[in-house]
């Protein structure tokens, strides 16, 4: 068999040095989820109280809709850990909810209207209103259904120490820090053109209540299932298609990855651009502003990509102006459905791959990635959405037409390399035998989370609502009975508590209007 590229850079790379680094990836979770009744319907209750205050609680807090909660946990080099933390601070916010429960998919519970559907608040402060305009602009230009869509955000960055031994072995001699950001947006370019194997693998989202449409037509060769369930036979992710939260008018804006001053041009462009389609939306100059302003990103965090490069930000600094003053510090993965099938809504399993793939997405070679390109894995990605489990689907590679077990087990073959070094690292064969078992999804669609959702959903003849109702039920009475495995109550307690002085100082060092506060924030993005 002749040897791959990146088999025979993984034989200059499996040093001791690079292979003990690799004990030294830092991740970060957020888990979206939604807060819904015991019968299932959307909770409108305000957010919390318990928790504490959502602008300035650094792990609970709210995602676009006052119902959608985030639970955010601090950076770890330990995958268990960082679990641990997850499942804790849903527990914590469980036994502050009443008879509520956390919705365990992605695609929302039956929501009768979309006025019950409430933007997240987050206080008087400047920011604090910022932060709920900018969902209102959300809520009119998109709709408020897709507030109600729930997805789970992996945060990956690589140690110093693994930087400096593949660029010793790459014989490179730049600058460290320009070194990392263009190996990170190889990364990015990788992902993006094999992202469809994510949906496949971890789309756990091909069915969906009707009350979703509100009425409307959708072009999806949808079956219907129980009372009011749609579903796609073969399909994987429906978060990620056009039902989800797309933006007609950004792929205009031609947002770039081969180079990092191209990126944050490409972004910056977005939000200094007007838009026709919000040009009749009025902005914060109204006296009643329904968004922030009438460009075609409000700010840049509307921009919606399954991957994103990411710097820490300090105060004031936008996402771009971090990233230009330091350069890429971690990436954001922001394509996985919430995982029904775990309580903490990802697996140790998915992470552990995602270790693997993205590691195999930065050392493989990474060409440049042209408009066209990007246009050609987002159609490969829509195919796997809507029939990834036809094994008679077929994606395009290249200028050749090939199956998603063709193209599945040949990334599968470079990934088992991978593992071997996440092995070495660890002293264990855990990666591997993620690696081995999730190879076998490749042959077998059934075995993929939506394969497992829809053989479920049509084995029991009823609704989709009733299978994540009682998955909800159980889940909450595990929480609540299982004890804190990182935090101890009082510790959150605590942080609850101080949550809420810290808003009150935030809002109390307001010096300007909100009006004054907003036309600096956009004079100086």
């Amino acid at each position: 068999m002749k040897q791959t590229n990146l088999a025979s850079k993984l034989e200059k790379l499996a040093t001791s040095t690079l292979v003990s680094s690799l004990t030294g990836i830092q991740r970060g979770i957020e888990r979206e989820a939604l807060r819904i009744q015991p019968s299932g319907k959307i909770a409108k209750t305000p957010h919390p109280e318990g928790v504490g205050h959502p602008l300035t609680h650094s792990s609970i807090t709210t995602d676009f809709s006052e119902s959608l909660l985030e639970f955010i946990t601090p950076v770890s080099t330990s995958a268990e850990q960082t679990l641990s933390q997850l499942r804790d601070l849903q527990k914590y916010t469980l036994a502050n909810m009443g008879d509520e429960m956390l919705w365990p998919m992605s695609m929302p519970c039956f929501i009768e209207d979309q006025q019950d559907i409430v933007l997240a608040q987050f206080g008087n402060s400047n920011i604090g209103k910022m932060k709920t305009l900018y969902r209102e602009g959300l809520k009119n230009r998109y709709g408020s259904m897709m507030q109600a869509i729930a997805g789970v955000h992996f945060n990956i960055s690589f140690p110093e120490s693994f930087w400096l031994a593949l660029q010793e072995s790459e014989q490179d001699n730049s600058e460290l820090q320009n070194f990392i950001s263009n190996k990170y947006l190889g990364l990015i370019r990788n992902f993006k053109r094999e992202l469809w194997l994510i949906s496949y693998l971890f789309g756990a989202s091909p069915a969906l209540c009707s009350s979703f449409l509100q009425g409307k037509e959708s072009n999806l060769p949808f079956e219907k299932q129980g009372k009011g369930t749609l579903y796609l036979p073969h399909g994987t992710a429906l978060r990620l298609g056009d039902l989800g939260y797309t933006n007609s008018e950004q792929s205009s804006l031609k947002v770039m990855y081969n180079s990092l001053t191209e990126y944050v041009a490409g972004l910056q462009r977005a939000i200094r651009c007007r838009s026709d389609l919000y040009e009749n939306i009025d902005d914060f100059h109204a006296e009643t502003p329904k968004q922030l302003n009438k460009n075609i990103l409000q700010i840049e965090n509307e921009f919606y990509s399954p991957i994103r490069p990411k710097r820490n930000a300090k105060k004031h600094e936008t996402p771009t102006q971090a990233l230009s003053r330091g350069g890429i510090e971690y990436i954001e993965i922001r394509a996985l459905d919430v995982n029904p099938f775990s309580d903490t809504g990802i697996s140790i399993e998915q992470i552990r791959f995602l270790d693997v793939f993205l590691t195999y997405c930065l050392l493989k070679d990474a060409p440049e990635m042209s408009w066209e390109e990007q246009q050609i894995s987002d159609q490969n990605l829509q195919s796997v959405i809507s029939t990834g489990r036809d094994t008679s689907t077929l994606l395009k590679q290249g200028e050749e037409q090939v199956t998603i077990a063709q193209w599945g087990n040949e990334i599968f073959t470079e990934l088992k390399e991978i593992a071997e070094l996440f092995d070495a690292a660890h002293g264990n064969s855990d990666y591997s035998d993620t690696v081995h078992h999730l190879a076998t999804w490749i042959e077998n669609p059934d075995n993929t989370f939506s394969g497992q959702l829809i053989s479920s959903l049509l084995a029991n003849g009823g609704d989709a609502s009733e299978q994540a109702l009682d998955i909800a039920t159980r889940y909450k009475n595990e929480h609540l009975k299982t004890d804190f495995q990182y935090y101890c109550e009082a510790d959150l307690d605590k942080q609850a508590s101080q949550s809420f002085e810290d808003e009150k100082a935030v809002a109390a060092n307001d010096a300007l209007s909100f009006k004054a506060f907003l036309k600096d924030y956009f004079e100086k993005a």
